[in-house]
């Protein structure tokens, strides 16, 4: 049964590929500038593409002054632009942007669990309730050397909502939050940027950019996450890296940190984060591979390994398509043994631009949990869901979605998504979904990103 649910949902988004292709015999033309605001965790320009592949809003070329005659051309008419935060006339000065956004969010269940909690599914995990995942701030000045100088950067963003139970770092928000409240403010990003040429070396407190789905919701196409980004990945760390730029097509990275999510490491040992990035000369196609290893917990004695391999194509100018691959290894991550424990994973996104305001998207996941290491509730560290670990097997969910820009500053993500289990029970003997009692739920919902 698992096997041929597998083949059944790998089978609609090929097909749905395909059809979309065959009736594309030549490419569309680009769309009008459709730019959002949106903050990279690894100090992107404050107006980048959205993922939908929407282009940058630029500015109208001058008009040449015309020296006699009595009708001169009109000027073209400029380009939108969104609506940004007014700029102090120092930070503009000194190169500082100051930006943010606003993200509420609803997601409805169909089992309406009793204990108001969407299983493993992140960070829309509240059922049938109003959330405000992000309220985000963020202040920065990004290096730019144009691979021939000397600069200086940093960035600080400062978080609101229900959303801070996935980023609080130990020995940071655990003072100025508390466990078990449902609303809180982190501080996502605090470091400091040095640029010399094409080298740059990052200090301080900084997202690990490690697959396809990143923390700021204007980067990512749906409003619910992948189990791989939830519980495979590091998402903060807290130390030193280095990115060098080797040719207009690679660039490499790495760094040592405090571990996953760690703002001050209990153990004292360092991890090892790093990995390349290559993309072809037309940028239609890149490759990352990112991975860190360390030992973690508070004693040191786990041994973790993990990486993740991101493919993206752009197949034509309407037509996005990703893959990623993660796996991991705890040496003494089973919950049941404290031997062994493996897990992995792959992603698949389809991502279409049907026009300027519309796009439409899918994912399919399948993530298999060999021990039941990874997936577990955030309840276990904050108010959450309480689920614990030892969900020993497959993990499989399917997401359909839009997004709607009725102008440059919103976008209105709705979305349907299908997530099923096979395995065994956790250690507390539940399933991961319904109040501990289902292995499938089917969740409706949307929320609005509002960037400014």
């Amino acid at each position: 049964m698992r096997g041929t649910r597998w083949v059944i949902v790998s089978s609609v988004g090929v097909l749905w590929a395909a059809t979309i292709q065959a009736a594309e015999t030549e490419p569309a033309p680009d769309p009008p500038g459709t730019a959002v605001a949106v903050q990279a965790p690894q100090g992107a320009a404050a107006t980048t593409p959205s993922p939908a592949g929407a282009t940058d809003a630029t500015d109208a070329a001058a008009v040449p002054q015309v020296a006699a005659g009595p009708d001169p051309a009109p000027a073209p008419a400029a380009d939108p632009k969104p609506w940004k935060l007014p700029q102090p006339h120092l930070t503009q000065a000194l190169g500082i942007d100051i930006s943010g956004w606003l993200e509420p969010g609803v997601t409805l269940n169909t089992l309406s669990p009793r204990d108001r909690w969407n299983g493993p599914v992140v960070t829309n995990d509240r059922s049938n309730d109003f959330e405000l995942n992000q309220f985000w701030l963020t202040i920065q000045r990004p290096v730019k050397t144009d691979g021939d100088g000397f600069d200086i950067g940093g960035r600080v963003d400062v978080c609101y909502g229900t959303d801070w139970r996935y980023g609080d770092s130990p020995g940071l928000e655990t003072r100025i939050d508390y466990q078990h409240q449902l609303y809180g403010l982190i501080l996502p990003q605090m470091y400091a940027d040095i640029g010399i040429n094409d080298l740059t070396v990052r200090l301080g407190h900084y997202a690990a950019c490690f697959g396809y789905e990143l923390v700021p919701a204007p980067a990512n196409f749906f409003y619910s996450h992948s189990y791989d980004m939830a519980y495979s990945e590091p998402i903060l760390v807290t130390g030193g890296r280095v990115e060098y730029k080797l040719s207009d097509n690679w660039t490499v990275n790495g760094g040592l940190n405090d571990g996953w999510g760690n703002f001050e490491d209990p153990n004292h040992a360092f991890d090892f984060l790093g990995g390349v990035n290559w993309q072809n000369d037309d940028k239609t196609t890149s490759v990352s591979y990112q991975l860190t290893f360390g030992r973690e917990g508070p004693t040191g004695t786990n041994q973790i390994y993990d990486a993740a391999l991101v493919f993206k194509r752009q197949l034509n100018k309407k037509l996005l398509y990703v893959a990623e691959n993660a796996m991991g290894f705890d040496d003494q991550g089973n919950p049941r043994t404290g031997g062994p424990a493996q897990w992995y994973g792959l992603s698949q996104y389809l991502i279409y631009t049907i026009n300027p305001k519309l796009s439409a998207g899918a994912r399919v996941e399948w993530f298999h949990d060999a021990e039941g290491s990874r997936v577990a509730g955030v309840g276990n560290l904050n108010y959450g869901w309480m689920g614990a670990p030892g969900f020993e097997g497959t993990f499989t969910e399917l997401t359909f979605g839009l997004n709607y820009r009725p102008n440059l500053n919103m976008v209105i993500r709705p979305e349907f998504r299908c997530d099923w289990y096979s395995g065994t029970t956790n250690v507390d003997g539940q399933l991961p979904f319904g109040d501990g009692t289902r292995s499938q739920q089917l969740l409706l919902a949307t929320d609005m990103v509002f960037t400014f």
